[in-house]
C-alpha cells in the first residue's frame, strides 16, 4: 500500500434495490468473508485477488467489480471487523445497569473471538504494521467512542454504581483479555494441549474473563 486509504465504517448502502441489491450484500459478505481468511493467513502483501476469489467460490472479476483493488478490499474488511467490534458498544449507556451492560460487551467480545479469529489477527497485524491504513480512524472516531463510553463508566463510578477503576483504561483491559484468545489461540491452546481451541474451552474462558473483569469493576 503506498499510502493511507480513507476507511467507512459502513458498507451497508449499495444503492441498489430489492432481489439485485440483495444479491449485492450476499456477494460483498461473500468476498468480505474470504478476504478476511486469507489476510489473515497471507497479510496484505502476500494475499492475491486471486486467492481471495478462490476462498470465496466467486470468480476474480467479481471482486474487481464489487471492491476495485486488493487495497480497497483490505480497506473494507478492516472497517467490517471494527464495526463489529464496535457494535457491541451502544448497550453500554447512562441508564443501563453498569454489570448488565459491561458483561454483554464482554460477552459479545469474546464471541467474536472464538467466531472470527481471523478477523482479530487481520486488525492485529495492521496494527502491528504501525496501522498505516486505520490510523485516522483509531485517532478520530475510536477515540471519540471510547472516550464517550468511558465517560458513562466514570458516570456509574461517580454515582457509587460501580468500584473506582480508571474508565479507559478499563476498554484496554477488556480488548486485551478478550482478543488475546483469538491473536494468540495457538499459544493458549498449545498451553492447554490441544491442537485448536474447544467451545468449552472458550466457554471456559468467557466465564473466567467475565468474573475477573466485573469483580474488578466491583459489580
Amino acid at each position: 500500500m503506498s499510502k493511507p486509504l480513507p476507511i467507512s465504517l459502513d458498507r451497508s448502502a449499495t444503492g441498489d434495490d430489492g432481489v439485485k441489491g440483495q444479491i449485492r450484500q450476499a456477494n460483498e459478505s461473500r468476498i468480505l468473508g474470504a478476504a478476511e481468511k486469507v489476510f489473515a493467513r497471507a497479510g496484505f502483501g502476500g494475499a492475491t485477488m486471486a486467492a481471495i476469489a478462490q476462498a470465496s467460490g466467486l470468480p476474480k472479476a467479481n471482486l474487481h467489480y464489487y471492491f476495485g483493488s486488493k487495497d480497497v478490499l483490505y480497506r473494507a474488511v478492516l472497517a467490517r471487523i471494527l464495526n463489529d467490534w464496535l457494535m457491541p458498544t451502544h448497550g453500554i449507556t447512562a441508564d443501563a445497569d453498569p454489570r448488565t451492560a459491561i458483561e454483554q460487551y464482554i460477552r459479545a467480545k469474546m464471541a467474536l473471538s472464538a467466531q472470527r479469529p481471523d478477523g482479530s489477527k487481520v486488525f492485529a497485524n495492521e496494527l502491528l504494521h504501525g496501522a498505516p491504513v486505520v490510523h485516522g480512524l483509531l485517532a478520530k472516531e475510536l477515540r471519540q467512542m471510547v472516550h464517550d463510553k468511558a465517560a458513562v463508566v466514570q458516570g456509574w463510578v461517580d454515582a457509587g454504581r460501580m468500584a473506582p477503576v480508571d474508565s479507559i483504561h478499563l476498554f484496554f483491559t477488556i480488548w486485551a483479555a478478550t482478543q488475546t484468545y483469538a491473536d494468540f489461540d495457538v499459544q493458549v491452546a498449545a498451553v492447554l494441549g490441544r491442537k485448536a481451541l474447544t467451545s468449552r474451552d472458550h466457554a471456559r474462558a468467557t466465564e473466567h474473563v467475565v468474573s475477573l473483569i466485573l469483580r474488578g469493576c466491583g459489580l
